[in-house]
């Protein structure tokens, strides 16, 4: 079976194009709506955690050792630490896991 490739990037660019138009061509009036712009606000630290989160589990050899990285730099981050302490808190956690299993 021959697939035309053309058609692929077609659709792909159309789709593309739609998500973009609609909302531009739907919405025109300010959005009071406090539900909705409080959604509309925490959509891209959303999608930024749904996109990190598989990488995290999956970096390190062992399952527990991105566990424990991961709860380190959670509770670092809630303790207010800046990035770097937050990211050298997580790889020295999963380093010390990574030596006892």
């Amino acid at each position: 079976m021959s697939h035309n490739i053309y058609i692929y990037i077609f659709v792909m660019a159309g789709v593309t194009y739609l998500i973009r138009l609609l909302p531009l061509t739907f919405i025109r009036k300010e959005i009071k709506n406090t539900f909705i712009r409080s959604f509309l606000y925490y959509v891209p630290y959303v999608t930024l955690s749904v996109m990190t989160f598989p990488a995290i589990l999956s970096a390190t050899q062992n399952l527990w050792s991105a566990l424990a990285g991961f709860a380190i730099a959670i509770l670092v981050a809630w303790k207010g630490g800046s990035l770097i302490k937050v990211s050298a808190a997580a790889c020295v956690a999963v380093f010390l896991v990574e030596l006892i299993l």
